[in-house]
């Protein structure tokens, strides 16, 4: 059963990084958003997306890595294929998820959002493991910070037109939002 010590998972992995700062004051966690990564592109598996959360991507180890390695993003949570959770970011900090972004009206959803990155891509399904890890990761999540509710959406309905992500095949019926 996982549990949340000052805003950390306890029990998985931790890579902390600097792409962060913190949350307005005062304002509650209300929102959950869903993404995909792989990197490259369709490749699952390998250091890369460690490497861009942590601001270390090589640009020259793939074509694809000189337009996003100066990128400063980060995430709280990252599910791998196999469900295995590595968080980067406290909950209780601003992770750079969501960029230019609106929910329900409210701006800069990194502001009062949770960030969790599914590996994956638009085009391809997502494993069971990583819907079961991230149904009890939500389930955590809104238990931990009641504000969310029901409150969990994908990158790409709260920045429509600049992001799909996390893609037509993420299945919402298996996610559990009643929990």
């Amino acid at each position: 059963m996982l549990t949340i010590k000052s805003g950390w998972i306890e029990g998985v992995r931790q890579v902390p990084v600097s792409r962060f700062n913190k949350r307005p004051s005062p304002l509650e966690i209300s929102l959950i958003v869903v993404h995909c990564i792989s990197l490259p592109p369709k490749q699952f598996g390998g250091p890369y997306v460690d490497d861009i959360f942590t601001g270390t991507l090589d640009p020259n180890a793939h074509p694809y890595f000189k337009d996003v390695a100066p990128l400063e993003v980060s995430t709280h949570l990252f599910i791998n294929r196999a469900g295995i959770i590595t968080q980067y970011v406290s909950f209780l900090d601003r992770a750079w998820h969501a960029g230019r972004s609106s929910y329900n009206g409210h701006k800069e959803c990194n502001d009062y959002s949770i960030g969790i990155e599914l590996e994956g891509c638009d085009d391809s399904t997502y494993t069971n493991d990583q819907y079961e890890c991230l149904n009890e990761v939500i389930s955590l999540l809104k238990n931990t910070y009641p504000e969310i509710g029901n409150n969990i959406t994908g990158h790409s309905d709260i920045a429509p037109g600049r992001k799909t992500d996390p893609g037509p095949f993420f299945d919402w019926a298996r996610v559990n939002n009643n929990n």
